[in-house]
């Protein structure tokens, strides 16, 4: 499989011609982005009761983004289970990511947020979070791939998902032709927005979705469901490329 050679985006100006001055903190944020490479989806363990616990161990095990994603949670222990994970992101440098609720990333000071195609768009994300917060989107074809390198907003984007996932219920795999398509996308292309792959990985997996030519994944049950999440942060880590 062909490997495409990432050109590292730059983080001093903004990302298209006419595009809002990029504040000083956004570009902060995205300098420790542009270095991510796992990024880590988990929801709230109410039921195991050890999330604090848990996102410990996944950022020591070397998660450079944490998401809560929780479609269970109402507002109030939304907002709680977020302070838990702003302050253990804090101790250990991660980025901690808010998803769909831009209302709800504004409260609680978060360094991303994350929408869907049929989300707030990007640009009004910005408009209600301001200069500071980095905008992520999920993309699900080399079109809307396309699209989200276009846009001046959009900080990273996510593909796939590669594989069916439970977390996506109702939605096709896209397999790995599309990571081949977004490689191709973003290929000596100065100044490209990171992106990462998405959907059903694990570490098994890995390997032949960097052989498509990915840098970056998204996970979720290979962490989550791990018995010992530390390791298997830290093996998924190991596997991606410094």
């Amino acid at each position: 499989m062909t490997q495409h050679t990432e050109t590292p985006r730059s983080v001093t100006t903004p990302g298209a011609p006419g595009s809002a001055p990029v504040s000083a903190l956004r570009r902060e944020r995205a300098a420790r982005l542009a270095t991510a490479r796992l990024y880590v989806c988990t929801g709230a363990r109410t039921e195991r009761g050890d999330l604090e616990e848990f996102l410990h161990a996944i950022c020591a095990g070397g998660a450079d983004v944490v998401q809560l994603r929780d479609k269970s949670l109402e507002v109030d222990a939304e907002l709680e289970a977020l302070d838990v994970l702003a302050r253990v992101a804090a101790e250990h440098g991660t980025l901690f990511a808010v998803n769909d609720r831009a209302d709800v990333a504004a409260l609680v000071g978060a360094d991303v947020f994350h929408g869907g195609q049929h989300d707030l768009s990007p640009a009004q994300a910005r408009a209600l979070l301001g200069p500071d917060v980095l905008i992520g989107r999920s993309t699900h074809s080399a079109a809307q791939a396309r699209a989200a390198l276009e846009d001046p907003e959009v900080d990273y984007f996510c593909t796939g998902p590669l594989w069916e996932t439970p977390t996506k219920p109702g939605r096709a795999a896209t397999g790995l032709g599309l990571v081949e398509e977004t490689a191709a996308l973003t290929a000596g292309r100065a100044g490209a927005v990171p992106w990462f792959a998405i959907g059903g990985i694990d570490a098994d997996r890995l390997p032949a979705v960097l052989a498509a030519g990915a840098r970056r994944a998204v996970v979720v049950r290979a962490v989550t469901e791990a018995v010992d999440p530390e390791a298997a942060a830290r093996r998924l880590r190991e596997l991606l490329p410094a």
